[in-house]
């Protein structure tokens, strides 16, 4: 009987360090994201985390990450913009040829959200017309606007979500807004064409007032996330370089900073458990979601 007990011992100290484990490299299994009925993915253009982060030339968007969360080993999966983009709404990279336009078949978000009854908009700035799925126009460039790829958003109805960023404010003004919005400024505002200051400046403009609606005040639950989508060319650590990466909502843990290793699969598995959508596509259902911040 002594043997017995002694032999249960063991193997319940056994099991207890496999857990523990398990846990700390992070199983996907031991993570919580809290749950968002209007989450909000914006992504930024080609600068470092070190241009970003601390840059007198974007205090508003520094403000909002010394206030929220902050992932401080966000790295972009790869070189030039485009593969960024899919790789945070299909899961894959799918292709680096910035001139692709495309219709693609591939297992994306739009499939996944509308399987779990989720409504969906992009607000795309520049964009010439609602439903609109061509290469681009002045300042709008569809490569930042990857649900104008998706077969699943061209061969039906669903292109009318593609919406110019004017519809936004009425949407939210009317309170009509989904429950993923993608947020793309034009080529001037993303700091892609013009500068940080530019794009920090519009960011204050148009998501200060989505920051004072109640779904970002205490007890509510939006999530707001914004990303860059690549750092500059000569920064190729992981694929893509070391970006900024800010999550942001009543949720976020005040002045919270996540060290793991994030990239863009991450942030889509984070999003798609925020709104509890529990399939995903490509690598975001390998990938873990943010922790450290919620």
């Amino acid at each position: 009987m002594k043997s017995l007990f002694c032999l249960l011992l063991i193997f319940g100290s056994a099991f207890s360090a496999v857990a523990s484990s398990k846990a700390a490299t992070g199983s996907t299994s031991t993570i919580t994201v809290p749950s968002s009925t209007h989450v909000f993915l914006l992504v930024e253009e080609n600068h470092s985390y070190s241009s970003v982060i601390g840059s007198s030339s974007m205090p508003y968007l520094n403000s909002l990450a010394s206030k929220y969360g902050l992932a401080t080993q966000y790295y972009a999966n790869t070189h030039p913009s485009i593969g960024n983009y899919f790789m945070a709404t299909t899961g894959a990279i799918i292709t680096n040829n910035d001139s692709f336009c495309s219709t693609i078949t591939n297992d994306n978000v739009v499939r996944h959200l509308l399987n779990a009854g989720k409504t969906w908009k992009s607000y795309a700035e520049s964009l010439p017309s609602a439903g609109y799925t061509g290469c681009g126009s002045g300042l709008y460039a569809k490569r930042h606007n990857p649900f104008a790829y998706f077969s699943d958003v061209a061969n039906s109805s669903e292109k009318n979500n593609l919406v110019p960023f004017t519809q936004f404010s009425k949407d939210r003004t009317n309170g009509n807004l989904p429950n993923f919005s993608f947020i793309v400024p034009n080529l001037n505002d993303d700091a892609h064409n013009g500068t940080l200051t530019q794009a920090d400046n519009w960011l204050k403009t148009n998501i200060a007032p989505l920051l004072a609606t109640s779904m970002f005040k205490a007890g509510g639950t939006g999530l707001l996330i914004i990303i860059f989508d690549e750092s500059v060319d000569s920064d190729t650590a992981h694929g893509g370089g070391h970006v900024a990466a800010v999550i942001i909502g009543p949720k976020v843990k005040p002045g919270s900073r996540t060290g793991t290793l994030y990239q863009h699969q991450n942030t889509l598995k984070t999003l798609m458990e925020a709104l509890g959508v529990k399939t995903y596509p490509g690598a975001a259902g390998s990938a873990q979601p943010f922790t450290g911040v919620f």
